[in-house]
This record gives C-alpha cells, structure tokens and sequence, in this order.
C-alpha cells in the first residue's frame, strides 16, 4: 500500500546553523531527548515502508524559521517535502504566504496556535487582521495545517471556515478530541465540522492511540467521523518523533485501528488524500 507520512518532524544536529527559537519560548521536551535528522527520518522511513513524507515545522524547536525544513526538502525533492509555520497576523502576511509557497520552497503553512508549550488556546488566528492571510491561501490553493483544540475556539473556526469556504485547512491530531472520555460524544463534535467543504482532519497517534484503547467502541467514533467527511478527507501522520513508538509501530498502530475498513477509504487515509492536499508529492 501506498503511504505518505502528512506529520512528521525533524531536529538538525547543528546548533550553529539552525539555532532554537521555539515559539513561546519554550522547547517541547521531545526535540531534546529524542530529536531525529532528516537523514535519520529518511532511515526510519525506509525501515517502516513509508514513500514520502510531509516534514512539518518543529514550531516548539524553531518558531517561523523554516531553514531546516526547506533545506532537508531541497536535499531529497522525492522523498520530502516542506510545510513550514508563519504568522498571519503580520502585515504583510497575505505577500508573505505567496513568497514563502511554491517557488519558495513550502508546500503548505502551519498555524501553531496551542500545543504542548503554549498551553492556553490562542484565537487569534480567526482575527479579522488574519483575513487577506486567508483569502490568500484560498487563492493560492494552499493548504494551511490548523493547530488547535476544540472547545471555546471552534466557534471562531466555523466562523472563519464559513468566511473562507474555499480555502483548504487540515487539523492537526483532528484538533485533539476527547476520545477517551466519550467515543461517542468526541465523534459527534468532529462530525459537526464536514459542514464546512475545505475542512481536512489529520489523524495521528493522538487519536489512535485513545481508539485502540477503546476496542469496539472505537466505532462510536469512527463511524460518524467517516461518514460526515468521508476518507477523501481524512490523512494519516505518524507525529514522529514526537510520539514515542517507532515509525513501524506507529504506521502498526494505525492499521490495526482502521483494519475494518474497505482497502479503498484506508489507501485515502494513508496517501490519496495528501496527494490531494500536497499536489508536489506527485513530483
């Protein structure tokens, strides 16, 4: 089967040329312990019989510059390519996103706007001064990586959504569902999203992990999530390294949970769908 890795990060060995500079000003405490290079990514991919993969910014380890990530993608076009963070509340954001895309190097953007390090949910990527950022992705055609947390910021997401219709967003760990307390419920929350048409979920070990604990009633999620969005808009990413596991244990992981579907919906989940978000994997 064909598999693309849509979330996977990378830490150079070389201070001096990529110095740290998380957002936050906080590095995530998997960057120092067990960080992986490119050319250890590319290694682990091979060993868990993954194509290409999308090397997306280690936002905790360097902020808005995407050296590294640009730089790995420039050594291995086949093999990598690059989605890098930016800022859309710069001024010249919307010129900004239209440099750093395409010729630029990036495939994709990434909005890192809660996480590990920055605990409190930021709205600000909703702001009316993000706008022009927005219209230009749409614009562009450009898929922009959303990572937030459901709850009190995902009425700003639909508001946003349904001023932007057309702009591609793909959730990062499906914008961390609570699984584990509710299948049902978190199902339900999620499924409420395919409303909008450019709405694409990101499914990692964040989820997987939660639903294989949950066994059969696993369904109670998947099935409403799956139907509202259908496959075709649902892609796989391991969240190396930041998940512990292995490569090969973490693309395990993810087929054991989704081994009850048809051969079709999982070749989208694990690659049909980024090819689609990402068109420069097919070069």
């Amino acid at each position: 089967m064909d598999l693309v890795d849509t979330h996977c990060h990378i830490i150079s060995d070389d201070l001096a040329r990529y110095p740290r500079a998380p957002i936050g000003g906080k590095q995530s405490g998997w960057a120092g312990t067990r960080p992986v290079t490119a050319e250890g990514m590319a290694d682990r991919m091979a060993e868990a019989g993954i194509d290409q993969a999308v090397l997306v910014q280690a936002t905790t380890a360097y902020g808005y510059d995407n050296s590294y990530v640009l730089d790995s993608r420039a050594q291995r076009p086949g093999k990598f390519i690059a989605v890098g963070t930016v800022d859309p509340l710069r001024p010249d954001a919307a010129d900004n996103l239209a440099a750093v895309t395409g010729d630029g190097g990036l495939s994709g953007v990434r909005l890192f706007t809660t996480g590990s390090t920055v605990a409190t949910q930021g709205e600000w990527f909703a702001a009316p001064e993000t706008y022009p950022f927005w219209a230009k992705a749409g614009e562009l055609g450009v898929t922009v990586c959303l990572q937030m947390r459901l709850g009190p910021a995902t009425a700003q997401l639909h508001e946003l959504l349904d001023r932007f219709p057309s702009t591609r967003v793909l959730l990062d760990h499906m914008a961390y569902p609570d699984i584990t307390a509710s299948p049902a419920a978190a199902g339900a929350e999620v499924a409420k999203l395919a409303v909008h048409p450019g709405l694409h979920l990101k499914l990692t070990h964040r989820s997987l992990e939660p639903l294989q604990a949950a066994g059969d009633e696993a369904a109670a999620f998947l099935d409403p999530v799956l139907t509202a969005f259908g496959a075709g808009r649902i892609a796989w990413g391991s969240n190396l390294p930041a998940a512990e596991q292995s490569l090969p244990e973490l693309v395990a992981l993810a087929r054991q949970v989704l081994k009850g579907l048809p051969e079709s919906q999982q070749q989208e989940i694990f690659a049909g769908t980024a090819r689609r978000l990402y068109p420069s994997l097919a070069g």
